[in-house]
């Protein structure tokens, strides 16, 4: 194995950790498939020569994807956050994960279609929350609760109102 670090982010996916790599180092920039290793023999949820585990970088974070079969999910208690620096960033990467077979969620949340959490979180959203204006943090914040994909213009006017 060729890992790159010592501490690695497992991931497990029911048989298609290869292509959400794939994914993922498509969409985000300092992402890339590392290596592809096969399984040297039958395993439960597989066969000798299927993709048992996936070497990847997303967002220069280095993970490791699991051919693990169908006994585990994923949940919100894992997600990625992504943090953006304007409107079009922001749309970019949501955009490509709803659009490849993922969903909306709310508060700049969405999953993608292996069932991986996404915070697609501008980094003016974050100011908002720890804004010295206690009201104006608070008016941005409600502004948020109402959003799936944050709207960086409706969060600043909410700073300003």
């Amino acid at each position: 194995m060729t890992q790159k670090s010592k501490n690695l982010i497992c991931l497990w996916y029911d048989h298609d950790a290869e292509g959400a790599a794939r994914f993922y180092a498509q969409t985000f920039p300092h992402s890339s498939v590392d290596a592809v290793h096969r399984a040297p023999a039958d395993y439960p949820s597989g066969k000798e020569g299927d993709v048992l585990t996936v070497e990847f970088t997303v967002l220069g974070v280095a993970c490791i994807g699991l051919n693990g079969g169908h006994a585990f999910k994923h949940s919100e208690a894992f997600s990625f956050q992504v943090a953006t620096g304007s409107q079009a960033e922001t749309d970019q990467y949501w955009n490509a994960i709803v659009d490849n077979g993922g969903e909306e969620s709310q508060c700049g949340w969405c999953k993608d279609r292996w069932g991986i959490s996404w915070q697609i979180t501008p980094t003016v959203l974050t100011e908002a929350f720890t804004h010295p204006d206690k009201a104006a943090a608070k008016r941005a914040f409600e502004a948020m609760m109402g959003m799936q994909k944050i709207d960086i213009a409706t969060i600043e006017a909410a700073l300003r109102a």
